[in-house]
């Protein structure tokens, strides 16, 4: 069972939200994807700002499992305003009445998944956002969110260190390690296509890397791994050779992004959702380590060999900055510590 939010976190969201929410009172939303990192985040955001501001508003979220996540977030699916839908998001049964807003946040960044079932993969992208998309152009669905990822811009050439919205590049479309990159690009067209032949106002966010609670610790993501390890005083283990550039923000700040894209961003325009303060990862190994008090030894797998280039992935938010007015709130050491905190006092009640 997982813990609430903490109320710092839910209270940083609010704070600026706030005047957002104005035009969702009394409103219905529904979000595909909504028990996974993303999806609890947004949850359980939207039932503090409906109950704090009185809104009347509901939030519908598609579920494989209901039971499974009543199990797992007892407090989110209690709130009367949250209503569970059981379905798959490539077949779900459409739920009665229009929906002024709708969330597609289905499919996770899944390295296992794209590594043994590539076509389960893509055909929960591709077919998943059409269905969510054909949902939207028969309930009244005036803006929908795509929570898509900087995947989409391929292998980040090491002559940029920020990836804009306009970068031009993109994934090696043979590459079976591009299956979720290319299922997100393509979702992207389907969102144009839809919203010009439907009238939708898509909203496009390419999210990069983040941390916060409800990231798994035993995953493929680094600083998720990087703080299970501190908090055991086990030795935090660089499999690489530490060099390649990341950034990472903080789950509350992403909440504060995606409610600010869906109910304010220009439609069709893609807007970079993450950090833009880049480290290498063993800078981040270190940074764990600090922010948690962890005197464990860092050990990096392989030297570094001289002259090769860095691989890097960080987004250029000067998008977000200038026309949202967005940035981040949470530094990334504060935002290690409240994870593993949350994480601790997890492992504490469980």
């Amino acid at each position: 069972m997982a813990l609430p939010l903490p109320t710092e976190d839910l209270d940083l969201v609010l704070a600026h939200t706030r005047e957002l929410w104005r035009e969702v009172r009394g409103e219905r939303i529904f979000m595909t994807g909504g028990t996974g990192f993303f999806g609890c985040w947004l949850a359980e955001s939207f039932a503090n700002a409906n109950r704090v501001e009185k809104l009347a508003a509901t939030l519908t979220v598609l579920t494989r499992n209901p039971l499974a996540f009543a199990k797992k977030c007892p407090h989110v699916v209690s709130d009367p305003a949250i209503v569970l839908r059981a379905g798959d998001v490539r077949d779900f049964v459409y739920p009665d009445g229009e929906f002024k807003y709708v969330i597609h946040a289905a499919t996770e960044a899944s390295a296992i998944q794209e590594a043994e079932n590539p076509i389960e993969m893509l055909t929960t992208i591709l077919h998943g956002t059409e269905r969510a998309l054909q949902f939207a152009a028969s309930h009244g669905t005036q803006k929908f969110l795509l929570t898509s990822s900087g995947a989409v811009y391929g292998s980040q050439p090491p002559s940029i260190t920020h990836l804009t919205e306009d970068y031009a590049g993109a994934p090696n479309q043979l590459a079976l390690s591009s299956v979720y990159a290319e299922g997100k690009r393509a979702a992207e067209m389907l969102c144009a296509v839809y919203g010009a032949r439907y009238g939708i106002a898509c909203k496009i966010a390419r999210c990069f890397a983040f941390v916060g609670p409800h990231l798994p610790l035993h995953a493929h993501f680094a600083i998720g791994n990087f703080i299970r390890d501190a908090m055991r005083g086990h030795s935090i283990q660089i499999s690489g050779d530490g060099t390649p550039m990341r950034s990472y923000m903080y789950a509350a700040d992403l909440a504060i992004w995606l409610w600010t894209i869906l109910l304010r961003a220009p439609s069709m325009e893609a807007i970079n959702v993450g950090s833009g303060q880049a480290l290498s990862i063993l800078e981040l190994a270190r940074t764990v380590a600090a922010a948690i008090g962890s005197t464990a030894e860092i050990h990096v797998a392989r030297p570094a060999v001289p002259g090769a280039l860095r691989l890097q992935y960080v987004p250029s938010v000067q998008k977000a900055e200038k026309l949202l007015g967005l940035k981040c709130q949470v530094g990334l050491p504060d935002a290690i510590q409240r994870t593993a905190e949350w994480h601790e006092h997890h492992r504490v009640l469980k």
